[in-house]
């Protein structure tokens, strides 16, 4: 009987300890989904709203940035990630809001791993950085008259 539960707990801690640090990543994993389709979404939306507002086109961008910034710490909250462990990059291919471009967002989440001390960090990783990439087209605006 001592065997089977030495035995048990000898091989059941490691396996709950994975499936836990599987969770946390997976959790990252689709927070940073979310927030990457998300924050290219609202930058676009919300740019190009403030372009037809008469907003010049930097004033437009902080805007967007802006708007993004805010859908990614809803996307990452929503996952329990804290809004400082995850980061936002937002591009343009070609020029940032014309008809026709792409807006690239990417959003790297950190994530660290359950129960590991600080002493190890030179023996192993502590955190597991996981990326995700999104873009959205701006469309053309046809204005009715």
């Amino acid at each position: 009987m001592i065997e089977f539960v030495a035995l048990t707990l000898l091989f059941m801690v490691p396996l709950i300890y994975l499936v836990l640090a599987f969770a946390r990543v997976q959790a990252g994993s689709f927070a940073a989904e979310a927030a990457a389709a998300s924050s290219s979404r609202a930058a676009v939306v919300a740019g190009v709203e403030a372009s037809e507002e008469g907003l010049s086109s930097s004033q437009a961008l902080a805007v967007a940035g802006r708007r993004a910034s805010a859908a990614v710490a809803l996307a990452a909250g929503d996952f329990g990630i804290p809004e400082d462990r995850v980061a936002l990059e937002l591009d343009c291919e070609g020029s940032c809001l014309d008809p026709g471009t792409n807006v690239v967002s990417t959003v790297t989440v950190t994530v660290p791993l359950p129960g590991l001390p600080g002493f190890l960090a030179g023996a192993f990783p502590l955190e597991v950085e996981v990326q995700s990439h999104s873009r959205s087209p701006v469309d053309s605006v046809v204005v009715d008259s």
